[in-house]
Formats: structure tokens, C-alpha cells, sequence
């Protein structure tokens, strides 16, 4: 397989989500489908659950005349991937035989710039897919991505749980602790969408510390869709357009 990307909006975009992964999963599963990527992965207390779905009209190029399943370290892909240069294209290769993936950084005859090439090894890793049921949502409301960024970044100062009140006239945000607390109040008429089941109230609480994790960059898309239900992980979409998407889950945290 071979994946090629030439556009600097792209592989911002494409850095970013592996920002987000490598806070969630040391390793994450990468399937080269014949007409998509498909990356997958769950941290270790399985609290956050991703999925990432890439259509291969999204890239420059897409090449594999078979499915290509790998698994590398996160943290190393990131790594390498954030040292690419503005002018560079970034080029993923792997050859099916070989235990490695090849990262290539291109630069086109950029007085000053050189052609750099990076080896992952591949991961040797026995691990089912992850089964994400459908299920349909009490709430869903669309918002910016910088403001949920914002909110989560200052929340985050003053606890570690967000608790999220939601109903037909109103959405707040809740944290609290020893050192304060803080709420904020977000008018429906500020939201990009909103749309809730008549009648319903919805009382949750999550992990705020995993919510911000997944709000850490602003890159992937303008605006970010957060979908609850009670008793149910959070949803958290970004659109990556040309039907592609990055999921997040995050679960719920039990009320004692």
C-alpha cells in the first residue's frame, strides 16, 4: 500500500488526529482498506473508544490492491508525522512483506529543504475489531470546536468530572472540587444544531479529564458534535469532510 498527501490543510489535519490517538491508545490498529483507512483503538481502562474513518478520495493518492492490516506505537507515529515541513509531501508506504511502515517527507526542490525518510516498525499485535453498536441518541447540538476547547481547558482547573445537565430550553456544563467550582450555561440559540427526544431530561457524568483530551486541538474540523444519552459514552464527532469522520467515546462515569 501507499498513501500520498501533498496538501498542507490535509496533513495538518491528518497530524492532528494522530495528536488526539496517541493520548488515548499506545497502539492503534490501522486497516488500508481497498476504498478507505480505517483506524481503530481503546485505551486501557476502556474509557475511550475511537474510530477513525478516511475515505481514499480523501488523500492526494491511495494505493493497495488488498486489505493491509498493521499496528504501530502511536506515540512514534505522531512523532515523526509532526516533523513534516511546510513544503513537504508525506508519503506512508508498507510492502506487505516487510515488518515496518516507511514514512517519507518530500520536499520539492526547496533550496534549503532536504528529503527525509523515517522506518515504525510494525507492532505484533492479536487483536479482535472493535464492535461500536448503533444506537440512537436522546441529544445531539453542534458547536464550535474552539469553544468546547476553550471550556474544557478551563473546566479542567477545577475538577475532574463533567456532569452535563440537558433539556429542551437549556445545556450545562458542570465541574467541581476542593479548589472550586465552575458551570457554564450554553444557550440552544448559540448552537450550530440541537435536537433532543420531547420531554426528555438527561443528567450525565463523564471523565472531564478524557473530554479535554479529545478537544486538545482545534484542526480536525471547524465544528464538533456531541451526542448523550443516559446511561450511554458520550459521542464526540468531528468531520473530517469528503464523508470521513474521527469518533471519540468516552463512557460514563457510575453515580455512587
Amino acid at each position: 500500500m501507499k498513501v500520498t498527501l501533498n496538501s498542507k490543510p490535509k496533513i495538518d489535519t491528518f497530524v492532528a488526529i494522530f495528536q488526539l490517538l496517541k493520548n488515548c491508545s499506545s497502539v492503534l490498529k490501522l486497516d488500508f482498506l481497498t476504498d478507505r483507512l480505517s483506524i481503530q483503538g481503546m485505551d486501557k481502562s476502556h474509557v475511550c473508544l475511537f474510530y477513525v474513518i478516511i475515505q481514499s478520495t480523501w488523500f492526494q493518492s491511495y494505493e493497495t490492491d488488498k486489505n493491509v492490516q498493521i499496528y504501530l506505537d502511536s506515540a512514534s507515529l505522531y512523532t515523526i508525522l509532526s516533523k513534516y515541513m511546510e513544503n513537504n509531501c508525506v508519503v506512508l508506504t508498507n510492502n506487505n512483506t516487510e515488518d515496518y511502515m516507511d514514512i517519507e517527507m518530500l520536499s520539492d526542490n526547496v533550496k534549503g529543504e532536504y528529503n527525509r525518510y523515517f522506518q515504525l516498525p510494525i507492532i505484533d499485535v492479536e487483536e479482535d475489531s472493535l464492535d461500536i453498536p448503533d444506537t440512537e441518541f436522546d441529544a445531539d447540538f453542534s458547536l464550535k470546536t474552539k469553544q468546547l476547547h476553550d471550556l474544557t481547558s478551563q473546566l479542567i482547573l477545577f475538577g475532574d468530572t463533567l456532569d452535563i445537565s440537558c433539556n429542551e430550553n437549556s445545556i450545562q456544563l458542570n465541574t467541581s472540587s476542593e479548589h472550586g467550582k465552575m458551570t457554564v450555561k450554553i444557550p440552544i440559540d448559540d448552537l450550530n444544531e440541537f435536537s433532543i427526544s420531547e420531554g426528555e431530561e438527561l443528567q450525565l457524568s463523564f471523565s472531564l479529564n478524557y473530554v479535554h483530551k479529545m478537544c486538545l486541538t482545534t484542526k480536525l474540523s471547524k465544528d464538533i458534535q456531541l451526542s448523550i444519552k443516559n446511561d450511554y459514552p458520550i459521542r464526540l464527532t468531528y468531520d473530517l469532510g469528503e464523508n470521513s469522520s474521527a469518533v471519540f467515546f468516552v463512557a460514563p462515569k457510575v453515580q455512587t
